[in-house]
């Protein structure tokens, strides 16, 4: 039976929403603390269960939006939006009031505008230029905050209770408080593809091997954290995997659907679905949640 999992009011690139009933059934039971290292939009950290969350992630305007999400009341929220959707008379076929309002936001950078801004624009993303200026075209006849939108708002907001946010760098999070009752999701850029996300053209750090290579590092660390705790099967098989992504080779092998070279560990699982999807890290419960074939 599916579950109606929580999911964010932004359309984040790379968000993985479609693929939550496959990922999360693979987490740990009991989780202390959740460390989500490039959470984006917030897709995982706000549907997964733990005590605690830690969502990071690079991209600060992110961050601010769900800093200023987690700390208004839900109603008050709502009302701010609505201000400022009469104020700029904005709506989905008001294309000019549309532009008029982007040109203003680029001069008066604020959270909430920017979310509203985002909620009228091509089908609802982030997209900025080199100068940090927001640069998505108008969502004409398409976007607005419509009901479907305010529900997705509102049901997101009252998850954000137990998560705390983080702006840094991969390489400047800090991992030294990890516990074996804790686990540390990574979900990186793609170096394969190139999009807005990544490319290192609007503002932000792009994604290059040198960051693949520095996330192999951090990783490694961990894998020796978890050796304290369990020596599986499971660590060598993604020990093994991260040599051959750094050799820039592919692994042949029935039960492995596909490799990109850029990505930090894959695990790939075949059972009903044939899962192709990033990173955990991994504690001490790990192997018992592994019944099917991983990749050796």
């Amino acid at each position: 039976m599916s579950e109606n999992y929580i999911k964010s009011p932004f359309n984040y690139i790379g968000n993985k929403h479609r693929l939550l009933a496959q990922i999360l059934p693979l987490f740990p039971q009991n989780i202390e603390t959740f460390y989500d290292v490039f959470c984006g939009g917030l897709d995982v950290s706000v549907n997964v269960k733990a005590d605690r969350k830690i969502a990071n992630d690079i991209n600060y305007f992110v961050i601010e939006i769900l800093e200023m999400f987690k700390k208004t009341d839900s109603k008050e929220l709502l009302k701010n939006i609505d201000n400022v959707i009469s104020e700029f008379n904005l709506s989905k076929e008001n294309k000019e009031s549309y532009y008029e309002f982007r040109e203003y936001y680029n001069k008066n950078k604020d959270p909430l505008l920017l979310y509203v801004l985002m909620c009228y624009s091509f089908n609802y993303q982030f997209r900025f230029n080199s100068n940090h200026d927001y640069n998505n075209p108008s969502g004409t006849n398409r976007s607005s905050f419509n009901e479907n939108m305010k529900n997705r708002l509102t049901s997101f907001r009252d998850k954000l209770f137990n998560i705390e946010f983080s702006n840094k760098n991969f390489k400047e999070f800090d991992f030294s408080k990890i516990k074996s009752s804790d686990f540390v999701y990574c979900d990186p850029p793609y170096r394969s593809s190139v999009g807005s996300y990544n490319d290192g053209k609007r503002g932000f750090e792009g994604w290059t091997l040198d960051d693949d290579l520095a996330l192999f590092e951090i990783l490694d660390e961990l894998d020796n954290l978890i050796d304290k705790f369990n020596n599986t099967d499971f660590v060598n098989n993604m020990r093994y995997l991260k040599d051959e992504i750094r050799n820039n080779k592919l692994i042949n092998t029935k039960d492995v659907k596909k490799l990109y070279e850029n990505e930090v560990i894959h695990r790939y699982i075949e059972n009903e679905n044939i899962l192709d999807f990033h990173i955990y890290y991994l504690n001490k419960e790990i192997n018992k949640l592994i019944n099917n074939k991983i990749c050796r």
